[in-house]
């Protein structure tokens, strides 16, 4: 109820100062469970992808949000609390069981904002495992461009699903290729990577 009535309030707010583009919708399954993975570029991404889904996603977000005012509205919009600073099997467990009962799972498998000047920093392998597991199939997402206000300047992009199958490492990296390939299309490399590899 709670995640229903921010999302009924905060969307169109959302979308009058930010204007997202969207494309690939068609490949988002409004039944059955399956995994959103992508990049990471600001805070807003989540709101971004809640924006822009009918479904409850269920993110997994770094355990230090789960405090105060910011801590009560991320828990009770269905957040899974990560330990980053292990290997947070607890996180796992609830995501899967989350994907087995046909929710919806959101992650950014580089595990933060990327910073760097690198299209994709390494991907942990969580999203991977939790799809191979619960036989569920990935979503691949692109963000490129920036938020701001009244410009038609941030994007996401939802690509073809995929299934997971074999070792997870080289799937993995097969899911990082994917995603940095098309935001190499989406023109993601800055001047500055560029003038790096010069």
């Amino acid at each position: 109820m709670f995640y229903s009535i921010a999302r009924a309030i905060g969307k169109p707010i959302f979308f009058f100062l930010i204007h997202p583009v969207v494309e690939g919708k068609e490949n988002i399954s409004q039944e059955g469970a399956y995994v959103l993975a992508g990049n990471h570029t600001k805070w807003l991404d989540p709101l971004l992808m809640i924006g822009t889904n009918k479904r409850k996603i269920h993110f997994l977000a770094k355990i230090e949000l789960f405090h105060g005012i910011i801590g009560f509205v991320v828990k009770h919009m269905g957040a899974i609390p990560v330990d980053r600073k292990k290997h947070d099997k607890d996180a796992l467990i609830h995501a899967k069981e989350a994907l087995k009962q046909g929710e919806v799972i959101g992650i950014f498998p580089e595990g933060t904002i990327n910073r760097t000047k690198d299209v994709t920093m390494p991907f942990k392998i969580g999203a991977v495992k939790m799809a191979f597991d619960t036989n569920t199939k990935i979503v691949p997402f692109t963000i490129t461009g920036k938020y701001k206000i009244f410009r038609k300047e941030i994007k996401i992009t939802y690509l073809e699903p995929i299934t997971i199958k074999g070792d997870l490492e080289k799937e993995n990296e097969r899911l990082r290729k994917i995603i940095e390939k098309n935001l190499i299309k989406e023109g993601k490399i800055n001047e500055k990577r560029e003038n790096a590899r010069i």
